[in-house]
């Protein structure tokens, strides 16, 4: 009752509204169209269309689509958490922030460290990725020229002004789009014969029969524990891929309109990459056989580009000429778009640091025209580790870099469903009905227990394997488990450094002058509406 009544106060509406204003000074930019397509551009990358290919040959096709299946459950559950929470209070960096607020503001340190490590890791892996698909076609274009173009254009298009950026997005992510349906399309089409050798081969490689241990492999151990474990490979692997929710949070202060636009975005999201995901691994373990020798063999020797994707080495077998061309194309544009995509999650991420007193406050400038400028340039400096990539002996050291950070994702998960249920009681507590929401996901608080349990338990079956007979191996264990080691020291660091206390559920505040500044938005988005030339003919054509 006492939040409500401060929020009813109209003195503290305007103290609120002139806080907020001078607070966040990024500028509500990108449409809908742009959200929903930065989600599927930070998502569908190589792992999508290549390194499936791993993952294929150690689970065989069954246990490949199952597992994707399966961890889309999981993806639903963070979705549903994240929905909720971000669609009412739409801020920047929603979900550090809301672990700093809902359960303890050394959580959300560690939210936000792990979050913007992990994004600014994955830049200069992206870029690198980017020269190793040229490849595919020519090996003539020096690297460092390549590194230059790529870093120049992720500059030009996140310091301006969002704009730029969410067309870029829009654009290069559709590309995604097309790469992914063609695909499905192409499969279809060649299952049922559409092919120049006329080769009906529908679901051949799922066949026992045909295909020794199909559509299950054995990977490490021969027989039921065999197949079991090429199972776990495949979880894992869909566990480090899957992803989605976050990329539309994260945008979530510079939405227009975010309480119409983003419960739809979540939801689109959701469906759009789970379809391209699990319709992805049925494909896949239909075009190409796992013991197929041409996919072990471009696997062993890292073809570069699309040289080792399972969709090539079907095209090849079926005498398709051009499409893997253009398959390397589609693909060296998703790199691109990957890339770009973790320089604004972890600009923006930054930013949301800044704002609560965790990073330097140079952090929370911004231009005229609403970009955290001093975020960005600072990613970008990260970025240049890139250029580590020169040296061979340099290669190995960020390839190292970028896999201690592969747990970052799971955690980053488990830290949202927590904070989700901190969030859900404290509803409860205040007395605050879920129904007043603007939009209320289903299945709470199951969801974020479910979510929560399976991103805990994935992120240390990550690197179970070294912990087999005869496969100890201490690079591998350090690679798996150094962000579970890390988070903790920096959540007992904050703790005793700024005596940070756990909020008590009756004491917790939802952002109330962060929400008061969106309802007023939002309101003179509606009177802007209503004045509008289309809007005034389309009221008289029906008045």
């Amino acid at each position: 009752m006492k939040h409500l009544l401060r929020i009813l106060d109209p003195s503290i509406q305007s103290e609120a509204w002139e806080r907020s204003r001078s607070y966040d000074h990024t500028h509500r930019n990108l449409k809908s169209r742009h959200i929903q397509l930065m989600a599927i551009g930070g998502t569908i990358g190589t792992a999508l269309f290549v390194q499936i290919g791993q993952a294929l040959t150690e689970g065989g096709p069954a246990s490949l689509f199952i597992a994707f299946t399966l961890w889309s459950t999981f993806i639903l559950a963070i979705n549903n958490c994240l929905s909720e929470m971000v669609t009412w209070i739409p801020i920047s960096s929603p979900f550090v922030r809301f672990a700093d607020r809902f359960v303890d503001p050394a959580l959300g340190l560690c939210a936000g460290i792990n979050f913007f490590i992990f994004e600014a890791a994955l830049i200069p892996f992206e870029v690198t990725a980017f020269n190793v698909v040229l490849q595919f076609w020519t090996d003539k274009i020096p690297l460092i020229a390549v590194i230059f173009f790529v870093l120049i254009c992720y500059l030009a298009l996140n310091l301006w002004t969002v704009r730029y950026f969410g067309e870029a997005e829009f654009w290069f992510a559709s590309g995604k789009v097309i790469l992914a349906v063609g695909l499905i399309f192409f499969t279809f089409i060649t299952m049922v014969g559409g092919n120049p050798i006329h080769d009906a081969y529908g679901f051949r490689f799922w066949n026992s029969a045909k295909v020794q241990g199909a559509p299950f492999a054995e990977y490490i151990h021969t027989g039921s524990l065999g197949r079991f474990l090429g199972f776990l490979s495949c979880l894992i692997q869909a566990s480090f891929t899957i992803a989605g929710p976050d990329m539309v949070s994260i945008a979530a202060g510079e939405a227009q309109t975010p309480r119409l636009i983003l419960p739809r975005a979540f939801k689109s999201v959701f469906y759009r990459l789970t379809t391209f995901f699990v319709l992805g691994t049925l494909c896949v373990g239909i075009v190409v056989s796992y013991s197929d020798p041409n996919l072990l063999a471009a696997l062993d020797d890292a073809r570069p580009g699309a040289g080792s994707s399972p969709y090539v080495i079907a095209m090849q077998r079926l005498h398709i000429k051009v499409l893997p061309d253009i398959v390397n194309a589609l693909i060296l544009t998703s790199i691109f778009s990957a890339g770009n995509s973790y320089v604004y999650n972890a600009s923006r991420t930054l930013y949301g640091l800044a704002l609560e007193g965790k990073a330097p406050a140079v952090f929370r400038r911004c231009n005229r025209n609403g970009v955290p400028v001093w975020c960005v340039i600072a990613t970008l400096g990260i970025s240049l580790l890139s250029f580590l990539q020169v040296s061979n002996n340099s290669a190995v050291v960020l390839q190292w870099f970028v896999n201690l950070v592969t747990a970052s994702q799971l955690l980053n998960y488990a830290i949202i469903c927590f904070t989700y249920l901190r969030f859900y009681k404290a509803l409860k507590v205040q007395g605050i009905s879920r129904d007043t929401l603007p939009h209320k996901s289903f299945w709470q608080p199951f969801s974020a227990y479910y979510g929560f349990t399976g991103t805990i338990v994935m992120a240390f079956v990550g690197g179970y394997t070294v912990f087999l007979p005869g496969r100890w191996d201490i690079p591998s264990f350090f690679f798996s488990y150094t962000m579970i080691g890390i988070l903790p020291v920096l959540f007992v660091y904050w703790k005793i450094y700024r005596q940070t206390k756990w909020q008590e559920l009756e004491d917790i505040t939802f952002f109330e002058s962060e929400r008061l500044f969106v309802d007023r938005y939002e309101e003179e988005c509606v009177i802007q509406e209503a004045d509008s030339l289309p809007h005034r003919i389309w009221s008289s054509l029906w008045s």
